[in-house]
């Protein structure tokens, strides 16, 4: 599976969103266009990354921006995935 399959299915677990995320594509927008996603769902995504991908972030790390897309927050996880 590609990076960008596996943060999909991490939001669509974490959010509850029942397959709704399988047309997604680089460019959808998440924070602020995704109900789901709040405060508390951001921390259950970022614990569901952690434990897939087997990495960890820190607060220092973190941005609104990483999840302003399907895109960026998978370029987030191949950044962080590349060391």
């Amino acid at each position: 599976m590609s990076v960008e399959t596996d943060v999909k299915n991490i939001l669509d677990s974490v959010l509850s969103l029942q397959g709704r995320s399988a047309d997604w594509q680089r460019p959808t927008p998440l924070l602020g266009a995704v109900p789901e996603l709040d405060s508390m769902a951001v921390l259950g995504i970022i614990t569901g990354l952690e434990e897939r991908f087997g990495f960890v972030i820190h607060d220092d790390e973190l941005d609104s921006a990483i999840f302003a897309t399907l895109g960026s927050l998978s370029d987030f996880v191949a950044a962080k995935l590349a060391g």
